[in-house]
């Protein structure tokens, strides 16, 4: 355990030992939700997975090939290790992320601001400023069932059209109101 103590903090694995440190620290501080994982990684080849996943994964494989690596030419010129463990998990982790971006599809995910001014039919038998529900197409054609209300004494019935004209973050309902269709 010694010497694997003391070549983790010898040139050249030190270089990452340091970086991983940050990587676990990252990841605990993104357990607890301070962070979240959504940006991209576009660079170098790296795109289609969130940033702090590319770089955990190629912190950790430049640390464990600059670990073996110092094994390997511990009496040669150490000055070529760090490179080259650099460019090994470069590429290993080009190769992991293929896989990888299946998990993490490209593209904006709806979010609820996107129906406001969209028309709904309302599910339930009653939408009223307290209770309802109603089905409101998105962008990409796919369907959800959201909770709704009306203003003042409005009160619509299953199958009455609607229109969403406000979203309410603290409640999580959409204000809604009659829908009716200019001939």
């Amino acid at each position: 355990m010694a010497e694997f103590i003391h070549t983790a903090l010898s040139f050249p694995t030190v270089l990452f030992s340091f970086l991983l440190v940050v990587v676990v620290g990252y990841w605990l501080v993104v357990v607890t939700g301070l962070f979240e994982l959504d940006d991209d990684a576009p660079w170098l080849g790296f795109g289609g997975v969130p940033a702090g996943i590319t770089l955990s994964l190629l912190i950790a494989l430049a640390w464990l090939l600059s670990l073996i690596g110092s094994q390997l030419v511990s009496g040669g010129p150490l000055i070529v290790v760090p490179f080259a463990a650099a460019g090994g998990a470069w590429l290993v982790t080009r190769g992991l992320l293929v896989p990888l971006r299946r998990l993490f599809p490209e593209g904006n995910t709806a979010s609820r601001g996107e129906f406001v001014g969209q028309m709904c039919v309302i599910r339930t038998g009653t939408a009223t400023h307290d209770f309802g529900q109603a089905e409101v197409t998105a962008a990409d054609g796919s369907s959800a069932v959201v909770q709704v209300r009306t203003t003042g004494q409005d009160r619509l019935a299953r199958g009455d059209k609607a229109l969403i004209f406000e979203y309410d973050a603290n409640g999580e309902f959409f204000w809604v109101m009659p829908y009716e269709r200019e001939l």
